[in-house]
């Protein structure tokens, strides 16, 4: 009986381990992903007022979550029943993501081009019963939307490290990548927003230590503080800038990636280069679509 348990405990020990080896292995495969993720979802989570920052993270990682639990069976089922519809998949998620990065661009050399947001230029907060504002609830769609993409390409892609791998090993996994990907990302998503508080606490702590005569430390403390917030809307315009290039690395990537043709025509560039030339130009031939079909509705209505 006592040789019985020690023979399950150590088959245990044993899958925990090779979990762990294969988890390093897919860990520095997806780690691209991983920070492409962070740069595009810190992009989508800030902007907030200070006082709806940490509900609206809040809200995207519960829709993450949610994501990750929808996408990980489908995933597994997949792999084991219709491999052959994984890449389509991937390539529909790629056009979504080439789309919202050409967007953006287009926002940026066009930015009154959206009536609603002339219309009400206010930023998304709370309504006076402390619900979402329509606004801040479209922000937050947006943002999982996103994040259903990229979900699948770590998913897919930490999948393909242990896909000769048993199934137990592979549900340990790919479920702490896609642990790592939610807590990790969001969790400091959440601490970067927070970072002119932090910056504001050690000032306040500069001026008490200034009054109790450590002039020294409180003037280093002061200049923290000072950086801290002064440094934090630099770093969200930055990470705008770093989302939009990761969303259409990640979208190019996944046609580069995926179609030979295309993979050849573009071998000669550096791999990056490649897959931001991919992702540009499916992203402008999306937008020109989108555009087209939304000419066409206003003509249709204008008809009518």
């Amino acid at each position: 009986m006592a040789s019985g348990l020690f023979a399950i405990l150590d088959d245990v020990a044993l899958l925990l381990d090779d979990a762990a080896t294969m988890s390093k292995v897919a860990a520095k495969k997806t780690a691209g992903i991983l920070g492409d993720d962070l740069a595009v979802n810190a992009e989508k989570a800030v902007g907030s007022p200070a006082s709806r920052e940490l509900p609206v993270i809040w809200a995207i990682t519960k829709g993450s979550t949610i994501n990750k639990l929808i996408i990980l069976p489908l995933a597994f089922l997949l792999s084991a029943f219709a491999p052959g519809l994984i890449v389509p998949i991937l390539l529909l998620g790629g056009a979504y993501l080439c789309f919202e990065g050409a967007e953006k661009i287009h926002e940026w050399i066009s930015p009154h081009t959206h009536a609603d947001e002339d219309q009400d230029p206010q930023q998304p907060g709370a309504n006076d019963d402390g619900s979402l504002d329509e606004r801040e609830q479209k922000k937050i769609k947006a943002a999982i939307r996103t994040d259903f993409i990229l979900s699948i390409e770590i998913i897919v892609l930490a999948l393909g490290t242990v896909i000769e791998q048993s199934l137990a090993i592979q549900i340990l996994v790919v479920s702490f990548i896609s642990l790592l990907a939610t807590v990790g990302v969001y969790g400091l998503v959440a601490l970067l927003v927070r970072m002119d508080d932090a910056g504001f606490y050690l000032i306040d702590k500069a001026e008490s230590m200034g009054a109790e005569g450590n002039g020294a430390m409180a003037g280093g403390l002061r200049r923290l503080g000072n950086f801290m917030v002064a440094a934090l809307p630099q770093i969200i315009r930055i990470l705008g800038i770093l989302g939009t290039i990761a969303m259409l690395l990640v979208g190019g990537g996944m046609y580069s990636h995926n179609i030979d043709a295309i993979h050849h025509l573009l071998e000669p560039l550096p791999g990056l280069l490649g897959d931001l030339l991919a992702g540009v130009v499916v992203g402008v031939i999306m937008l020109a679509i989108v555009s087209l079909v939304k000419r066409l509705r206003g003509a249709g209505q204008a008809h009518k």
